[in-house]
């Protein structure tokens, strides 16, 4: 008999990688997305899955409504992708960021203690919680210390959850990914920017790229391979808390010197503005992925130059002169 798996931000780069991946193991998933109107299912049909997800309408701040969806599907899994995901938003629309980024997690966890199902629920929790560190690499034990309101919603989320599994035996994981990257990633992060730009540059759409603050120090990995942890995550006995990572972290600066001399741009072409600083950053961050790879059997092994030329050959691929 097939599992049921319900994946919220079915339309972002995690959900539909990781919908690919469960279609595989012959998963029946079903996709949730906020308005009809705003479904992009671009991603789904890039990766040739959109006509094998089940899509629902759903506000995650709705209780009635989730609480419905529950009862139709009794999922045997719920993966919680979606929230407010830009750092450099929330600083501009904290309340709503706090607001949806908790609010949306404490939903599904009501609905799962009061059915009394025993549904394995997977958190989406962010590297972006731990902000200051005084040691690295960073580790499931170390204490968090948020520096944006997009922090602070996913480490109240981290605890919500955590609280959930202590008092009422939900079976719940704190998944914290560092940064991803995939041909899937939304326009507006970093090395999607890079990369888009960069082939903007050479067909002489632009003549440079603006950045800010890449004196900074990045964990980066290949988001394909991070959902196979999600996966393996609540495949376990007892529910526990992962970090997914590289183990190693870069620049921004030296990755943007590594896709222009891939693509012969030169460093005259990327200026810097104060203006896209941001009020608080974390200076250095990367993590220690050992219990993943020994709790999980999750192998991963690339490094994010690796990576790189996965992405530039992709986006070189689907570029629109």
């Amino acid at each position: 008999m097939k599992k049921t798996a319900i994946i919220t931000g079915i339309t972002g780069q995690d959900g539909a990688y990781l919908a690919k991946f469960l279609l595989k193991k012959n998963y029946r998933v079903i996709g949730l997305t906020r308005g009809y109107s705003n479904y992009n299912n671009k991603n789904l049909s890039y990766l040739e899955i959109s006509e094998l997800i089940e899509i629902e309408e759903c506000d995650l701040l709705d209780f009635s409504s989730l609480f419905k969806l529950m009862l139709k599907y009794q999922p045997d899994e719920f993966y919680n992708l979606a929230a407010q995901s830009s750092v450099s938003l929330s600083f501009e629309q904290p309340i709503g960021t706090i607001n949806y980024n908790t609010h949306s997690v404490l939903s599904i966890l009501e609905c799962i203690r009061i059915l009394g199902y025993s549904t394995k629920f997977y958190q989406a929790s962010s590297s972006e919680m731990y902000g200051k560190v005084k040691n690295l690499p960073v580790n499931e034990d170390m204490p968090l210390h948020p520096l944006s309101p997009y922090a602070i919603s996913k480490a109240s989320a981290y605890w919500i959850l955590t609280n959930y599994r202590e008092s009422y035996g939900i079976y719940g994981v704190n998944g914290v990914l560092f940064n991803h990257e995939s041909y899937l990633r939304s326009p507006n992060f970093f090395i999607k920017k890079v990369l888009k730009t960069s082939l903007d540059i050479i067909h002489k759409k632009t003549d440079k790229l603006i950045v800010g603050n890449i004196d900074i120090k990045r964990d980066f990995g290949y988001a394909k391979d991070y959902v196979k942890a999600m996966y393996l995550s609540l495949q376990q006995n007892n529910p526990d808390d992962y970090l997914i990572c590289s183990g190693q972290s870069l620049f921004l600066r030296d990755i943007i010197y590594y896709v222009f001399e891939k693509l012969n741009i030169s460093k005259s072409k990327l200026f810097e503005d104060s203006k896209l600083f941001r009020p608080t950053e974390i200076e250095d961050i990367y993590g220690d992925n050992t219990k993943a790879k020994k709790q999980l059997g999750w192998e991963y092994n690339k490094t994010f130059y690796d990576v790189l030329d996965i992405l530039i050959d992709e986006e070189i691929k689907n570029y629109i002169i």
